[in-house]
């Protein structure tokens, strides 16, 4: 198989808070995703996250970036998680580079972007259970991250151990 040239690369956030306050257990950790509503097309949820622009200096600079932007949040231990490659259009692929990541803040009112600026239907910023019926709960995208979560969850978990150095 020719190698297809990457044309495009995302940084997107398998974002993860507890839902106790100063709780450190993995119990009541919940996922932070976007509910995604276009005019005539039925829901989906996505991650955090979008495309790399040429101001940022790396794929981990655009991670901050979009979560900023989408969710007015900081993240930190972020771990790399997750590649998936799709086609992009005919000339190439797509990337899309996951990391799990906790919630350090967010504040909505400090979001901005087009997402916020010029909506193309609506963005609800919506938490779930971290966990395999949390995940089976809704149309999470892309199908692959999906797969994947629900395969690996607790070696997900795993990568914000606090002995992982």
């Amino acid at each position: 198989m020719t190698e297809r040239p990457v044309v495009k690369r995302t940084a997107r956030a398998i974002l993860l808070d507890s839902t106790a306050p100063g709780s450190a257990g993995d119990s009541d950790l919940e996922m932070i995703l976007i509910k995604r509503t276009k005019p005539g097309e039925a829901p989906y949820w996505i991650t955090p996250g979008g495309g790399m622009e040429p101001e940022d200096s790396s794929v981990v600079a655009a991670l901050h970036r979009e979560v900023d932007e989408e969710l007015g949040a900081k993240v930190v231990d972020i771990v790399p998680a997750f590649v998936d490659t799709v086609a992009h259009s005919a000339h190439g692929v797509k990337v899309q580079h996951f990391f799990v990541c906790r919630l350090a803040s967010m504040d909505y009112s400090l979001r901005h972007g087009p997402e916020v600026d010029e909506p193309r239907g609506t963005y609800e910023v919506v938490r779930i259970p971290f966990s395999r019926t949390g995940i089976a709960s809704v149309e999470l995208v892309p199908p692959s991250l999906r797969a994947y979560l629900d395969a690996n969850i607790e070696g997900v978990r795993a990568l914000l151990a606090e002995d992982l150095g």
